[in-house]
């Protein structure tokens, strides 16, 4: 871990950066690495949730490092806070560095995701 620094929140998603997903340097692009947050993210707001849920905002994303080819990125979120049908969950992203243990943190952000019934609209969040 970079600096003894440990990751916030739950391990919600870990997936291999492949060289589909890189440029012509290797570096990974920052779009993917934001999808697979958004897809961590879902995933930890549904089943807070027990159903649908949609992303309604991404408070400021900024990258410290590159995430390379072959690096496995590792996704860990932690709700924040609850609203009536809102979600805000925190969100670190990490990378280990290929064939290493070395994990060093790639970028952070706080999501806001919204529940949805079966018409697609806003519903409110059960309590836990």
């Amino acid at each position: 871990m970079t600096e003894n620094a440990m990751p916030r929140g739950g391990l919600t998603l870990r997936t291999l950066a492949m060289p589909a997903d890189a440029n012509a340097a290797g570096d990974i692009f920052g779009g993917w690495v934001m999808a697979q947050m958004d897809l961590a993210c879902g995933m930890h707001a549904a089943e807070r949730a027990r159903g649908r849920v949609v992303t309604a905002a991404v408070r400021e994303m900024a990258f410290a490092m590159p995430v390379k080819i072959g690096d496995t990125l590792c996704v860990y979120t932690e709700v924040t806070a609850v609203g009536r049908s809102s979600i805000t969950l925190s969100v670190e992203v990490w990378a280990q560095r290929y064939l290493t243990h070395t994990m060093e943190k790639v970028t952070e952000a706080t999501f806001v995701m919204v529940a949805l019934d079966g018409d697609g609209k806003p519903t409110p969040v059960p309590a836990e």
